[in-house]
């Protein structure tokens, strides 16, 4: 879609607002793809920026070793396991996705749940 844009408004007798209209885009952003096409000529999108970095980040080994220490742990058990050794206190949520990405999986202990 992009490229269709460059190319209707480079083919002529329109103007920016036209073209943005016919494209059901906004007027900037037909701006920036110019601007972005004469820059660098590429339309490809940018890299996603931002995001925060875990605060686990180089702490891979002993989360690696705290997992094979304690398999049975739940999540909630993790986290405060990890602020007693550390100081830094993490989300269930956060420690979730720092498990997942490095692919240690915890085994959910179904004993303890109430059966119906």
């Amino acid at each position: 879609m992009r490229q269709k844009i460059i190319n209707t408004y480079e083919a002529g007798n329109t103007s920016i607002r036209k073209v943005a209209a016919r494209f059901q885009v906004s007027k900037s952003t037909v701006q920036e793809l110019l601007k972005r096409k004469r820059e660098t000529g590429e339309l490809f999108p940018r890299q996603a920026k931002g995001g925060k970095p875990s605060q686990l980040l180089g702490q891979e080994q002993q989360i690696k070793e705290m997992v094979a220490e304690h398999p049975d742990y739940k999540l909630a058990e993790y986290c405060e396991y990890w602020e007693e050794k550390t100081g830094v206190r993490l989300s269930e949520s956060a420690m979730c996705r720092f498990l997942q990405k490095q692919q240690l999986t915890v085994k959910k202990n179904y004993t303890e749940q109430p059966s119906r």
